[in-house]
C-alpha cells in the first residue's frame, strides 16, 4: 500500500458524494463487515454509502449489523464505486451488461486481500491488494489510519469481525503477528471480543436438521491417496434445502480437516444448471490451496481458496482436482 495509492483513493472519496460499495456474489463476514465498516466511516465524512451485493445476504453472516441495509441493485445515481474483498469478474455474475457500463462510467476502486489471478476487474481505476493482510477489513483499517478516517468502535467492531472471521478466530496461517497487534488495538479502543464471538456462535447455532445433515455430509466424505485429500459433493436439493440456514461447505470443512492425514479438503457443489463450484481448505504445511484453485480459474488463500466451473462432468473434475492435489502436494 503506497502513497501514491491512498492519496488517489482519497481524491476519489473526497470527491464523492454518494459511494457504492459492492460485495461479491459470495458474501462472507470479511465482505460484509469491510462494506458496512466503510459505511460507518463514510457517514462520519458526509458521504451517503449504498451497500450492494447480488445475492441475498446468507443467516450465518447475519450477526454482522448493517446486513439488511444492503441492496441487489444497482442505482442509477453515484459518484464513485468500491469493490471490496474480490478482485476477479468471475465472482460478479449477478452483473448486468448495463450495471457493468454503470460502473465504468465513474470511478471504481478495489480493496482486496486476495491475490487476483485470472478474469481481474477491467473497470477499475485503481487496485489496493495486499495479501499480506488476514482480512480485507484490516487492510481498511490501515488505510483508514493512513487517510485519518473517523473510526468510532461500531466501525472498529465490523473490522474486529472480518479478522476473526477469515481467521477462523486467529486459529489459522492468515493470522500473523500484525493481526496480533491490530486486534490489541481494537480491543485497547474498546471492542468486546468474547462479546463479538458470543454473537457469531449464537447466529450459528445448528438446529436439529442442520445437525443431521452434518452427520449425512460426514458419512458421504471419501478419501483418497492415502487419505491426505478428503472431499464431498453436495447435491442441489441439499443447497436448496440448507443453504439459507447454513453454508453446507462450512458445515463439514473443519471436520474434514480434523480427520488424521488429511492436508487438503474439498467441498464441491453441483448445482442443475451446469455450474460446479468448490471449496478447498488446507491444514498447515500444506498450503496448496490457491494453486489448485488457479488451476481451475479461481483463487484465494494459500490455505482457503475456490472455483467454478461450468458444463463440466462432475466425475472428470472430480478426477483431476484429486490429481492435481496430489501433484501439488507431492512438490511440497
Amino acid at each position: 500500500m503506497n502513497d501514491q495509492n491512498t492519496d488517489k483513493l482519497n481524491s476519489i472519496i473526497e470527491s464523492s458524494k454518494t459511494v457504492l460499495i459492492l460485495q461479491a456474489d459470495n458474501p462472507d463476514s470479511d465482505s460484509l463487515g469491510s462494506a458496512v465498516a466503510l459505511e460507518n466511516i463514510f457517514d462520519k465524512l458526509g458521504i451517503e454509502a449504498i451497500l450492494y451485493c447480488g445475492v441475498d445476504i446468507p443467516n450465518y453472516i447475519k450477526y454482522i449489523d448493517g446486513w439488511d441495509r444492503v441492496t441487489k441493485d444497482i442505482p442509477n445515481n453515484f459518484d464513485a464505486s468500491i469493490l471490496v474483498d474480490v478482485s476477479t469478474m468471475t465472482l460478479f455474475e449477478k452483473l448486468s451488461e448495463t450495471d457493468i457500463r454503470k460502473l465504468s462510467s465513474k470511478p471504481s476502486i478495489v480493496i482486496d486481500h486476495h491475490t487476483a489471478s485470472t478474469n481481474p476487474i477491467t473497470f477499475s481505476d485503481l487496485q489496493i491488494i495486499d495479501n499480506t493482510n488476514a482480512s480485507t477489513g484490516q487492510l481498511i483499517y490501515a488505510i483508514g489510519k493512513k487517510l485519518n478516517w473517523p473510526m468510532d468502535k461500531k466501525a472498529l467492531e465490523l473490522i474486529a469481525n472480518t479478522i476473526l472471521g477469515d481467521t477462523q478466530g486467529l486459529t489459522n496461517d492468515l493470522a500473523t503477528a500484525d493481526t496480533y497487534r491490530i486486534m490489541a488495538e481494537l480491543i485497547e479502543a474498546g471492542v468486546n471480543r468474547p462479546e463479538l464471538e458470543n454473537k457469531r456462535k449464537e447466529f450459528n447455532k445448528m438446529t436439529e436438521a442442520i445437525f443431521e445433515f452434518k452427520a449425512d455430509l460426514m458419512k458421504k466424505t471419501h478419501f483418497a491417496y492415502n487419505n491426505k485429500i478428503s472431499h464431498v459433493t453436495i447435491s442441489q436439493s441439499e443447497i436448496n434445502q440448507y443453504s439459507p440456514s447454513y453454508n453446507p461447505s462450512a458445515l463439514v470443512l473443519p471436520e474434514m480437516l480434523q480427520t488424521e492425514d488429511v492436508l487438503v479438503a474439498i467441498a464441491f457443489k453441483e448445482y442443475d444448471d451446469g455450474r460446479i463450484t468448490a471449496a478447498i481448505r488446507c491444514n498447515p504445511g500444506a498450503a496448496i490451496a490457491n494453486q489448485l484453485a488457479d488451476h481451475f480459474g479461481g483463487g484465494g488463500h494459500t490455505y482457503a481458496s475456490g472455483f467454478k466451473v461450468t458444463n463440466m462432468d462432475i466425475e472428470n473434475l472430480r478426477k483431476e482436482c484429486l490429481d492435481k492435489a496430489q501433484e501439488l502436494l507431492i512438490k511440497l
